[in-house]
């Protein structure tokens, strides 16, 4: 990116790259191997297990969801969330992948940022990747057990990296498994959060979004959300005595 300067296009290097169309930028990425949006396939949805879902189906829904198993960094659309910590700075696991890949402009952009508090995001420009954007989020840290205040910041990640999507006008954005590393979250238990907050958000926003890509490495996490997808995306009406059983269920808990 070194004629921008010399072009009298904006001044900066991020300026220049978001000025670009999709087209003119693939020459500034740091890789060929990109998968655009139309590669990536919707989540169809299925017949879930024995529980029934709270949700109602929407087809209009439906077809905003992906699953994509693969490398979030080669993802060719409006915005990743990477999952940071508070320095957004970089570190381990797709933080680190996601730096490495944008090259060095990223971390100047997010030294200018002050951190990050847990549960907010903030956006910067993709630099080197195929998107366009990254929104930074930081997850909380769970190690000894997940306390409420832990589930109410994994929701905020959610719902605050979308929103900050849409008012990017960002209308496709990929998430990867967000705390459930280092940070200690139960994947099994962060996946509901995912969902829900992501089922919420576009039912109120549904006009923002184009498409909402659940990215996963690993076997176990795509795994988890194909057992739990129909749950929030659900493939029909829960027959009646289902829904009678899970209603009563929910009852004899509380």
């Amino acid at each position: 990116i070194t004629h921008y300067l010399l072009s009298g296009l904006p001044s900066s290097p991020s300026d220049f790259l978001l000025s670009l169309s999709v087209k003119d930028r693939r020459q500034y990425y740091r890789t060929s191997d990109f998968v655009s949006l139309d590669n990536i396939p919707l989540w169809t949805p299925t017949g879930g297990g024995s529980e029934p879902s709270r949700y109602q189906r929407n087809e209009k829904l439906d077809q905003k969801i992906s699953l994509f198993t693969g490398d979030i960094t080669k993802l060719e659309i409006d915005a990743i969330v990477n999952a940071a910590n508070n320095t957004l700075l970089g570190g381990g696991g797709v933080d680190g992948a996601i730096h490495r890949a944008a090259g060095p402009k990223l971390k100047m952009e997010c030294a200018s940022l002050c951190g990050c508090e847990t549960g907010e995001a903030k956006i910067t420009c993709g630099y080197g990747l195929p998107a366009k954007y990254v929104i930074h989020t930081v997850g909380p840290i769970a190690q000894g057990g997940v306390k409420e205040e832990h589930r109410k910041a994994l929701r905020s990640c959610y719902t605050n990296s979308l929103k900050t999507a849409t008012e990017n006008a960002a209308r496709s954005l990929a998430f990867p498994c967000i705390s459930t590393g280092i940070y200690g979250y139960p994947p099994e238990q962060a996946v509901h959060e995912a969902l829900a907050a992501v089922r919420e958000y576009l039912e109120a926003h549904h006009d923002k979004l184009d498409r909402v890509i659940f990215c996963v490495f690993l076997p176990k996490d795509k795994e988890l959300y194909l057992q739990n997808l129909p749950l929030y995306f659900p493939a029909g009406e829960p027959p009646l005595h289902k829904l009678s059983e899970y209603t009563l269920n929910c009852v004899q808990v509380e």
